[in-house]
């Protein structure tokens, strides 16, 4: 990049995160609602060119690529565990990525992901700058998620890839979710950024009184929203509801193959009445007005960076108890917005909801600060942070 580096409106950037797009017409789509995060870039910078395997079956999913994004399709593999579609895909993936490299001004690749390495070096062999995101732990994300005992050699791979990604990270400036992967990455002497990824915009901001004028003397509405998948942990919530008094009711809003597990040891504990399973809600209104209409948000977790869950019951005013793994405990301030519980424990969960439903001064304090730290972490905040940050590394 010749010249002096551009400001951030005047960056032409490229992002690569290993998502899944689908083409209906002339719109781009995902069902992963981190592309609205990068669509907030789209004002920002001169341009965004967003990388992502292209599925060949046309269709529409939640979240499209807004108008101002560019779009560069990569070779389709339909997961990541299809490993020769993978190996395949990689040939055509480099010669689309390196053909882009000359109208952009830097890279932003997440990972650790094999495309993610390609890149990088493709990009450094042209001298374009490169960045790197990173958004869990790789390995416990990995091992919380194999298909089989078949597949327990996945995971010291996913260590050798997280340890490379480390080591490239200390040449490529690093944003990284979560207090606890910022600590890792920087004493393996990369510069970090941490940050977490906050779809909530001032507008979303739940009203105070309203927030605090939540009664707590009837029926008690929990909610829990994620993928029904075993790094998430589901199947502990209906005996996390089996602990609490009969007036608790639970919403999982998500979808995922434990979902019939869930419904079974909700049966053998009686409590499948008090459960409602409500499905995938793609984030937006219907989504807010759960959580509105919710007293609690419960995260049992046990790998995650910064889960946005946190930023949206913040955001709408809804105290958290949530599991400390990854970066949580951080995120909640040690406790300060949010009661933070030891992951895999039933009895502290509910106990640390009893103790919301009896303390309504606790209640007013974790509410306030929640607001308060949901208005100080919006979206658009943590994008002027991000562009900031990449405005001072290319000057570097």
């Amino acid at each position: 990049m010749a010249g002096s580096p551009p400001t951030p409106a005047r960056l032409r950037l490229g992002v690569y995160a290993d998502l899944r797009y689908r083409r209906l017409g002339d719109r781009i789509s995902t069902d992963f609602a981190f592309v609205e995060f990068l669509a907030g870039l789209v004002p920002r910078v001169e341009e965004l060119v967003v990388f992502g395997r292209l599925d060949p079956e046309p269709g529409m999913e939640p979240y499209a690529l807004p108008e101002g994004a560019r779009f560069v399709a990569l070779p389709h593999y339909p997961k990541v565990t299809a490993l020769r579609s993978v190996a395949r895909s990689l040939h055509g993936a480099r010669r689309a990525f390196r053909g882009e490299l000359g109208r952009l001004d830097a890279v932003w690749l997440f990972g650790p992901h094999p495309l993610s390495f390609a890149f990088a070096r493709l990009a450094r062999l042209h001298g374009t700058p490169v960045f790197l995101g990173v958004r869990q732990d790789f390995p416990r994300y990995v091992e919380s998620r194999l298909p089989g005992r078949s597949w327990q050699w996945a995971v010291p791979v996913a260590k050798g890839l997280e340890l490379a990604f480390r080591r490239l990270a200390r040449s490529a400036p690093a944003v990284v979710v979560g207090e606890e992967l910022g600590r890792s990455y920087r004493q393996s002497g990369a510069r970090v950024l941490v940050t977490g990824f906050s779809l909530v915009r001032v507008d979303h901001l739940a009203p105070l009184e309203e927030a605090l004028a939540r009664p707590w003397d009837g029926d008690l509405r929990l909610l829990w929203v994620g993928r029904i998948d075993p790094e998430k942990d589901p199947v502990l919530l209906p005996d996390v509801l089996a602990a609490l008094e009969p007036r608790w009711h639970l919403t999982l809003v998500g979808v995922g193959r434990l979902a019939e597990a869930v419904a079974r040891r909700a049966r053998a504990l009686g409590v499948r009445g008090r459960i409602d399973f409500a499905g995938y809600v793609p984030n937006g209104p219907e989504l807010r007005a759960r959580y509105g209409r919710s007293h609690a948000l419960v995260n049992v977790s046990v790998t995650e960076g910064v889960p946005q869950v946190l930023f949206e019951a913040h955001a709408a005013g809804v105290p958290v108890v949530a599991t400390d793994v990854g970066g949580v405990r951080a995120a909640l301030r040690d406790g300060e917005l949010g009661l933070v519980v030891p992951p895999r424990d039933a009895a502290a969960v509910a106990a640390a909801l009893t103790r919301l439903a009896e303390d309504a001064a606790l209640r007013e304090r974790l509410v306030v600060a929640g607001l308060e730290h949901a208005r100080r972490e919006t979206l658009d905040v943590q994008l002027d942070r991000i562009l900031a940050f990449f405005a001072h590394e290319l000057e570097r």
